[in-house]
């Protein structure tokens, strides 16, 4: 089909990799798509290889030599969500600054459609390394673009100084993605603003002290 013919790759790649601009970009970017479509539809056990291929308008071959499994894309899809993920806020104080961070998240969890694709992921994490490794990867640059809220905080007198910024970003968004995950509670602005509350109070208790 011509749309495939477009987008075929004509040199074999590692999977997942992908060398910026041109055709390998495009391909890269169709089969992401239509991976996340496949999870928000139908979970990552009904994630068919051949399926993806259709949807992305690529031929089978491709698909299957650069990414080689399910695995593989939900990985690749992950490495992607992360380079894509909006910057942290500024607001200008500590408080503000989490409450931005627990309110991308409540977007991100009660999105309809990003629901679905996170809860997918964490199911493929659940029982493969690999998957699990890359939502690791996943957590850890957005937790590295949000740190520095927690400094700038320090250096405004808002906060301990030797308080792990880390943890404390942990501590915003872990209320919520357990009312997601485990319980499947409905999530809103006020479970948000609690968790960012109890969160700093525990910081100003010490809890998230550097020891």
């Amino acid at each position: 089909m011509e749309q495939e013919t477009r987008l075929s790759e004509s040199q074999p790649a590692v999977p997942g990799t992908v060398r910026p601009g041109g055709r390998t970009a495009k391909v890269r970017r169709a089969v992401l798509e239509a991976t996340e479509d496949a999870l928000a539809t139908a979970g990552f056990h009904a994630l068919n290889m051949d399926h993806i291929a259709a949807g992305a308008g690529v031929g089978k071959t491709t698909v299957y030599r650069r990414w080689g499994s399910p695995v593989g894309l939900v990985a690749d899809l992950l490495r992607d969500m992360a380079d894509r993920s909006l910057p942290a806020s500024d607001t200008g104080s500590l408080a503000g600054d989490l409450r931005a961070n627990a309110a991308l998240v409540l977007r991100i969890l009660t999105d309809r459609r990003m629901g679905a694709v996170l809860r997918a992921v964490i199911a493929a994490a659940a029982c493969d390394e690999e998957c699990a490794e890359a939502l690791s990867g996943f957590y850890r640059a957005r937790l590295e673009e949000w740190t520095p809220v927690v400094r700038r905080g320090a250096e405004r007198g808002e906060i301990a100084p030797d308080t792990d910024g880390a943890e404390l970003l942990r501590a915003v968004s872990a209320p919520l993605y357990y009312r997601f995950i485990i319980t499947r509670e409905p999530l809103g602005p006020a479970d948000a603003e609690r968790a960012v509350a109890a969160a700093l109070t525990a910081a100003d208790g010490g809890a998230f002290t550097v020891r």
